[in-house]
């Protein structure tokens, strides 16, 4: 069964997660509102997170080798997601990009051994459906151009996941984690803002989110996904990610309740209650 501090760390995560994006959601597009966040989070979070990370990690190549591969994981991740947000929106590209579960589980089994129970691929199973359902709500003119960028995010997000889930070992604590993921972080920022010069030829964006979506999202995006990694000590990669996407959902609830967004809503009502029937058994398997 999962244990008291894995919920509370995934339930922090989901609603970090949610009030992060509710908030980004009604940024200037112009404002490069991730951008921005990262950077807020090295300034705010990080230089606590490095001297633990610093100090208390069980140093070897072996946590090098992970550390390099998930920031290099990072980078393709969010380049990933901002080629596919060129062409797509984000209710058509973040539900692929969470799919990533039943890859995850796929490679935890193929490279650590690491076994799930037949409820609990078949609850990752139906989630993803779920999440691909939700994503067909939002197709358009030019998804076919987001999807190879959405699977390499989708694909990024399975290696990070696995790299971040095997340095749980070698790492003592939440501060250790903090950092850890602010080397990532930091790799993944340093890129868009490479392209943001190459781009704009300016090294930052040309607008700025409000003072209150900086500050939330500093202190939720990092920290949000350092619970997740968190809780990937005790409970499988795959599961725990499978998990966060309960944001997904309450996301849609929000929007459709407190948003009045009506647009299909009916079919994203349907996919979120699919997703929650997956989630719920995965949580059966794990009661078992």
């Amino acid at each position: 069964m999962t244990g008291g501090y894995e919920a509370v760390a995934i339930g922090l995560s989901v609603l970090m997660h949610v009030t992060w994006n509710l908030i980004a959601r009604h940024q200037p597009r112009d404002s490069e509102p991730l951008w921005w966040v990262l950077f807020g989070h090295l300034v705010l979070v990080a230089p606590w997170g490095l001297y633990r990370f610093v100090v208390e990690a069980q140093w070897s190549l072996h946590l090098l080798g992970l550390l390099l591969t998930s920031a290099a994981a990072n980078v393709l991740y969010f380049h990933g997601l901002h080629r596919a947000y060129q062409h797509a929106p984000v209710a058509f590209v973040y539900p692929l990009v969470r799919s990533s579960p039943l890859l995850i589980a796929g490679w935890s089994l193929l490279f650590f051994g690491e076994l799930l129970g037949v409820l609990a691929w078949t609850g990752i199973a139906i989630s993803v459906l779920g999440l691909v359902a939700m994503a067909r709500t939002a197709r358009g003119n030019e998804e076919g151009r987001a999807l190879p960028w959405t699977l390499l995010a989708m694909l990024a997000t399975s290696v990070y996941s696995l790299s971040d889930k095997a340095a749980t070992s070698q790492l003592a604590g939440f501060g250790g984690i903090v950092g850890y993921l602010s080397v990532g972080y930091l790799a993944a920022w340093l890129a868009m803002t490479w392209r943001l010069r190459r781009s704009t030829g300016q090294w930052t964006p040309k607008g700025r989110p409000s003072a209150l979506a900086l500050l939330a999202g500093s202190l939720c995006v990092g920290l949000a996904y350092a619970l997740v990694i968190h809780a990937m000590r005790t409970l499988p990669a795959a599961e725990v990610v499978a998990y966060t996407n309960g944001g997904i959902v309450l996301a849609t609830a929000m929007s459709l309740l407190v948003f009045r967004e009506r647009t299909q809503w009916k079919q994203r009502a349907v996919a979120a209650g699919v997703v929650c029937a997956g989630l719920a058994c995965i949580g059966v398997g794990r009661a078992l």
